[in-house]
């Protein structure tokens, strides 16, 4: 009974491990954010192209991107997330404020690899371990909702930080990714202190997989993330094209905190609405949103029209990340839960290279509004295929329709 009662234990309205798990990417997200919200603006000080920053960022996160799928296949062989938990925030506490010392972007390029390695192994067991921890409350929406709104709430605080270091220190970027280092190792105390494993029973363990154990609608869905990511570059194209219609370098960060906050704001309830009308409707809708967003960034041409872009921005993003993963844990088998998010993580990553490739082309080929004009295009796309994923789905008789 005491046991049951444990288990049952809540904090701001979720199970416990599952608080702990957003308390790591809360904190985590508030080291990287005060990084990546200046990074842009840094590499352009050391000469580097539209082109180079795209490049950095989409080899730093696609070419790490295939230890998502194997970290993912290997906690569900061992049954264990923990371990790859511990490992992946580690690297990324570690690594972080190094960026303080580098002087070539060659330089930034490694240390966002191996960060990213970092992100790559910890990534489908943390959402492994929220998955699990969801099966029995059927709450796999709210509970990925709150783990997006503790990350998304650490994405605000970073860049808050980040602004008032360069308010009371103007153009010292080195600062910042000292301060960096604070929250991350806080974040990785907490996942060692605070986190217990979600052990699974031996049945439930994996076993021999092959690409057919996974359902068809799987591969579908991830055909139609595909194809949207792949319009959707990197956010450093985003902040840059903020500074190139005026928005003053000291508030560059102030653009992802009000992305951010929105996305803090919206993230929970849209990840319980879609525990009740279902996770592709919401979906559907991020789509739409994106691609009126993108649209609007390649026509912007003020700072207050950035601002308001960014809110609408932080939108997208509630009704899309934590609530695509709440689908892929809802069509894939309990037993390769770590797998399949894993397979999901890494082609998001492996995408974004090509998709920051083309952006950062078209941005210093053509124009600052080339690249947001063809990310609305594929997002609006995207949008009509899922529409037909879910008439598919409501046609199968499928749950996660």
């Amino acid at each position: 009974m005491a046991n049951n009662q444990k288990k049952k234990k809540r904090i701001l309205g979720v199970e416990s491990n599952i608080f702990f798990v957003g308390l790591t990417s809360f904190l985590t997200d508030t080291t990287t954010k005060m990084v990546y919200s200046i990074l842009p603006l840094f590499l352009t000080t050391m000469g580097a192209s539209k082109t180079e920053i795209s490049l950095i960022e989409g080899i730093a996160e696609s070419t790490a991107s295939v230890l998502k799928s194997l970290s993912g296949w290997w906690s569900d062989k061992i049954g264990r997330n923990k371990p790859f938990m511990v490992i992946g925030y580690g690297i990324t506490a570690l690594l972080s404020p190094l960026f303080a010392f580098v002087t070539t972007p060659l330089q930034v390029l490694a240390i966002r690899f191996v960060e990213r390695v970092g992100k790559g192994i910890r990534t489908a067991p943390r959402d492994s371990l929220v998955a699990g921890s969801s099966e029995e409350n059927n709450n796999a929406g709210l509970n990925f909702g709150f783990h997006k709104a503790m990350d998304n709430s650490g994405a605000i605080v970073g860049p808050l930080i980040a602004f008032a270091v360069l308010a009371a220190f103007p153009g010292d970027y080195r600062r910042v990714f000292l301060f960096a280092a604070i929250p991350g190792l806080l974040g990785l105390l907490s996942i060692i202190f605070f986190v217990k494993e979600a052990k699974r029973a031996k049945s439930e363990r994996l076993g021999k997989l092959a690409f057919r154990d996974f359902p068809k609608d799987f591969y579908l869905f991830l055909l139609i993330v595909f194809l949207f990511t792949l319009g959707n570059s990197t956010d450093a194209l985003l902040l840059i094209k903020a500074s190139d219609v005026g928005v003053r370098d000291a508030f560059i960060p102030i653009m992802y905190l009000v992305f951010n906050a929105v996305s803090v704001a919206f993230a929970v309830p849209l990840g319980k609405l879609s525990d009740k009308i279902g996770r592709k409707r919401i979906i559907i809708g991020g789509y739409l949103v994106f691609s009126l967003i993108y649209f609007g960034f390649g026509k912007a041409a003020t700072p207050f029209e950035i601002v308001i872009l960014f809110a609408f921005y932080g939108l997208y993003s509630a009704a899309t990340d934590g609530i695509q993963k709440a689908l892929v844990s809802d069509i894939i088998g309990k037993e390769k839960k770590g797998t399949g998010l894993g397979l999901y993580n890494a082609l998001l990553g492996m995408t974004l290279l090509p998709a920051s490739l083309i952006g950062g082309w078209l941005y210093d080929t053509f124009n600052n509004q080339v690249p947001f004009y063809f990310g609305s295009l594929t997002a609006l796309l995207s949008a009509f295929l899922m529409f037909l994923f879910y008439k598919r789905g409501k046609h199968n008789g499928t749950s996660h329709a």
